[in-house]
């Protein structure tokens, strides 16, 4: 595995640098985070232009035709400068139908997705917040060539501008795998009602309630009872994609840390010249290193098709834990100012600790991991 970055990678990450420095400055961040709607649809717009919604998307459907690599590092960008809005979430729920969907489904939602027509977003969680088979509970009941829904999803992100759901519904009674479908939901339907939940991140999670919605038999994406593989499979895409989100994030406070402590004077010298406090960066650019190999392993890996499931729990449990200690470390070492909500390093912090609950919290992978060592 060779973790440097390809010319055409080195572009793209040099090209979302420059753009988001210039089009999403902090004051934007800061803006959107007390806007209704929770992003930009100007700068929306000129996301869909570069091609940002479709880079993942074949040539043949509009989109860009880059690589699951490639989608990784320019979200490392991502979650460097902080980007408000749908952009992940559409992203993440393009996979299902890129590699499940049907060709009328691939038709009818890549070219739109890829030119910013369409905001996706899966609703996987329920009231119990794990992304357990054994959680999902709403309920999808066949009705001639519909299915109606009926239940509650919890924690959807940016739900209340999507223009689809990515929806795990049960279709036969029980906890099993075995009768989970996955369906594409037109947000807009009748019966759907949505509310956004106050969160520490300012991140538009949401609470989505159906009641009698109809959806018909076309939208289902895979087999009827057969959706938990392809719901996996998101998961761990969804996973890889966050971690790469909180890497740039993770990479941000090291460096801004690491500058200021070289600029901070107390007792006639840099702060960082005193040891104690040396030794607290050099840790926070191990976690930040290592968190680099896991996600980027992981990111190979998926995008050879291969089995990956225990690399990904491995990176999520480990980044979700380095994010928030690096944040911590972070906030400490800049003193007063780094609780400043005036401060850049509050953002961020903020952030780390909505991003540990993204597609699987410390403690579910772990448990993964520990299936995947023979631990039971």
């Amino acid at each position: 595995m060779d973790l440097r970055f390809s010319e055409q990678q080195e572009i793209l990450k040099k090209m979302a640098r420059d753009f988001l420095t210039t089009e999403c400055p902090k004051a934007l961040v800061r803006e959107l985070e007390k806007d209704e709607k929770g992003y930009s649809p100007a700068l929306w717009k000129k996301m869909a232009e570069l091609g940002w919604m479709g880079l993942v998307i074949p040539e043949n459907y509009e989109g860009m035709g880059y690589g699951f690599q490639d989608l990784t590092v320019l979200v490392e960008e991502i979650g460097r400068n902080i980007l408000p809005g749908p952009l992940l979430c559409t992203i993440i729920s393009t996979f299902p139908i890129l590699e499940n969907g049907t060709d009328e489904q691939k038709k009818d939602f890549l070219p739109k997705i890829a030119s910013g027509e369409l905001i996706l977003t899966p609703a996987l969680l329920e009231a119990e917040g794990t992304l357990d088979a054994s959680d999902i509970a709403l309920k999808a009941t066949a009705k001639g060539d519909d299915f109606i829904i009926n239940g509650t999803k919890m924690f959807v992100e940016m739900a209340h501008v999507a223009n689809y759901f990515v929806l795990a519904a049960r279709t036969k009674a029980g906890t099993s795998e075995d009768g989970v479908t996955l369906f594409l939901v037109d947000a807009r339907s009748k019966g759907v009602t949505c509310e956004v939940i106050p969160t520490i991140a300012h991140d538009k999670l949401c609470e989505v309630k159906f009641k009698d919605v109809s959806v018909p038999r076309k939208n289902v994406l895979g087999q009827v009872d057969k959706g938990w593989p392809i719901i996996v499979k998101l998961i761990e895409k969804g996973a890889v994609i966050r971690c790469a989100e909180s890497l740039g994030g993770i990479q941000t406070c090291v460096e801004m840390t690491v500058a200021y402590s070289k600029e901070r004077v107390q007792y006639d010298r840099p702060i960082g010249a005193f040891q104690a406090l040396q030794h607290i960066m050099a840790d926070m650019w191990i976690s930040m290193e290592t968190c680099k190999y896991l996600i980027y392993e992981a990111a190979w890996m998926a995008a050879e098709g291969m089995p990956c499931s225990r690399e990904v729990s491995m990176a999520k449990a480990y980044v979700n834990e380095a994010y928030k200690n690096v944040s911590k470390w972070a906030v400490r070492l800049h003193g007063g100012i780094g609780t400043s909500g005036e401060h850049d390093i509050p953002l961020y912090y903020r952030r780390a600790k909505a991003a540990d609950i993204a597609y699987g919290g410390t403690d579910w992978h772990r448990e993964l991991v520990a299936q995947k060592i023979g631990l039971k």
